[in-house]
Parts: structure tokens; sequence; C-alpha cells
């Protein structure tokens, strides 16, 4: 399969195409954004085929919603947001954003032989984490909303998301212990 050659030099200029309903806009733009949009739908989501039907509701509401699109800001940085928008209402519709101390103790990680993370092993890592612990590590340190901001978007207290975060944040760096622990074995 071949890549459509760049018709639009701008962001805003494909936004404005799409907004005419040009097919070629739309067609560039999913090839342009779909990794993007995909990426994000799987740090909140953990099964790959949900977090494709995710994005690709995100990617409907993009076409149907660009009116709004106020040329403002970036073209990019709107499409992020509908796309977190929708995998959080995916998350609040399983009703699992709070974590059982127990639940997390019998949690199988996968070991990696390295800690030199890569992008893709931090992922892995924070995709192991259970749903709430995920879903709001994803917005506070990777999205940069704040906990009054998280708190409103998944319907939770500002202390819930502040725990959430702390417990996120301790079991990486326990899995960081093991992984260091793991390559220690493998040089002896």
């Amino acid at each position: 399969m071949t890549k459509i050659l760049s018709l639009f030099k701008s962001e805003y200029d494909l936004a404005r195409a799409i907004k005419r309903g040009d097919r070629n806009a739309q067609t560039q733009f999913y090839d342009q954004y779909s990794g993007l949009m995909l990426a994000i739908c799987m740090r909140y989501i953990g099964d790959k085929m949900v977090a494709e039907d995710v994005m690709i509701k995100g990617l409907m509401k993009i076409f149907e919603k660009i009116d709004q699109f106020g040329f403002k800001g970036s073209f990019e940085g709107w499409v992020k947001r509908i796309m977190v928008n929708e995998a959080l209402m995916q998350v609040r519709s399983q009703k699992n954003l709070e974590v059982d101390m127990d639940e997390v103790s019998t949690l199988n990680f996968k070991t990696e032989e390295t800690t030199n993370l890569e992008e893709e092993d931090l992922m892995t890592l924070i995709n192991s984490l259970p749903p709430g612990y995920r879903t709001v590590f994803n917005l506070y340190a990777i999205e940069g909303y704040s906990h009054a901001e998280i708190a409103k978007e998944l319907g939770i207290s500002e202390g819930t998301s502040k725990s959430q975060l702390s417990r996120a944040r301790a079991l990486l760096q326990e899995k960081l212990g093991q992984q260091d622990n793991e390559l220690r074995k493998t040089i002896k």
C-alpha cells in the first residue's frame, strides 16, 4: 500500500478540507494521525481491539465535530483531546477505576531484561498497571491534567486521584527495582 502524497501544507489546511468533506483530506488525516490516535487509546485501554474501536469512534467524532475546531490552537492538540475523552468514556463505562490493594499484590507483571527503558518498554510497564492507576497516571503524567481536572473527568475525588497516582508511581518503581534485580542476576 502506498502512502498518499501530502496534499495539504498545514494542519489548518487539512482541517479546512476535512470541514468541506474532502475525502482526500480524510484519508490524509487518517494516514497522518491514526498511529497517534491509537497510541492514546492504548494508554488508557489495555485491549488492542477495544482501543481500535474507541479510536474509530473518536475518528468519527472528529469528522462530525470538525466545525467546533476554532483554528486558534493546535489541530493535533484538539484531536488528542477528543481521543483522550473517548478513551475516558470507555474507561468510565467499565467502572473499575479504583483498585483494591489485595488485587495489586496478585498482579503478574511481565519482566524485561533491561533497565535501559525505551518508550515501548515504559508504555508496557504503564499498561501493566491496574486500570484506575493507569488512567490517573496517564492523565497526570502524560496528558498534564491537574488532580482537580482528573477528579472532574473521572467522577472521583481529588484525594482519590492523588492516591491512585501515588500508588501507580510506587508500583512502577517496584517493577523497575525488579528489573534491576533480574539484570544483576543475569550478569553474575
